[in-house]
Order: C-alpha cells, then structure tokens, then sequence
C-alpha cells in the first residue's frame, strides 16, 4: 500500500522520512515518491495494509544498479500501531518494462533476477536492509548473516 496512505501516527511518519533519507545516503541522484502505486479498483484489490510501499526513480536507465527505478516494501506487524514492527524488506529493481531484480530480507539477502546490480550496490542495499531494521526496532528482525560489522 503506498506509504502516504499509511502514515497514521508521528512516530510512523518519523520513521518513513528517515527511511527516505537513509535511501538518499546510499542514492542522492534518487528522488522519492510515497505514492507509487495508481489508485484504481484493481490496484486497491491487491492492496496490503500490512506493507508500506515507497518507490525511488533515478534521473536514467543506471548500469550500476540496471535499473530505472527502486521499489521498496516495508512488511509490518501491526502496521496500524503507532510504532508498528519491521519484520522483512522486499527492494525491487525495475525499468519501465519488467523487473530486473528483488532483494528480499530472508536467506542470504542477496538479489535474483534476470539483470543483478553491480556488486557495490547490492551491499549499500543491504546496508539499507540493516539500516531500517535498526529504525523501526533496533535490529531484532535482521538475519544473523547480514549484521553490520
């Protein structure tokens, strides 16, 4: 569900602008959208109200990440409490056309997809994975293999 739609307390909100700055640390060419999904009836019947969606679209087509755009899904508990729990990360790679590749926070957090970012990227977005988990919980969520070191 787009995250502007789910911001009901101070702390979300809190949380979800330094999510957007996190994202800008690792990507300062990105520009935000909070909205990224169109709201039409069928858009609305596949919508997850425990899943706070935002999106980051690069100036270009980027080889580095072989993508256009960024999508990012926050998978909550109890989405609808002030300060809801994360409890995993799903970031998708996207072009106009398809996606390239997902990282999701199970396993070994690393992408899969027909056309993988370049190594570098991979670990500023799973530094971002790391990063948000100590954000909305200090970390209990992370994997044991992707602690920061």
């Amino acid at each position: 569900m787009n995250a502007a739609e789910q911001v009901r307390s101070l702390e979300l909100a809190q949380a979800l602008a330094s999510a957007l700055t996190l994202f800008r640390g690792h990507f300062p060419a990105a520009r935000a959208n909070l909205t990224p999904w169109r709201d039409d009836p069928l858009t609305r019947a596949y919508a997850e109200a425990e899943s706070l969606d935002l999106s980051f679209h690069f100036p270009g087509w980027s080889p580095r990440t072989q993508c256009r755009s960024v999508l990012v899904q926050l998978r909550l508990d109890g989405p609808a409490s002030p300060t809801p729990r994360l409890l995993g990360v799903v970031v998708h790679g996207l072009t106009y056309d398809s996606e390239r590749w997902r990282l999701a926070t199970v396993g070994d957090w690393t992408p899969s997809g027909s056309h993988l970012p370049q190594p570098q990227v991979t670990e500023k977005l799973q530094a971002y994975c790391r990063e948000l988990f100590e954000l909305f919980d200090g970390g209990a969520g992370a994997a044991p293999g992707c602690q920061a070191a």
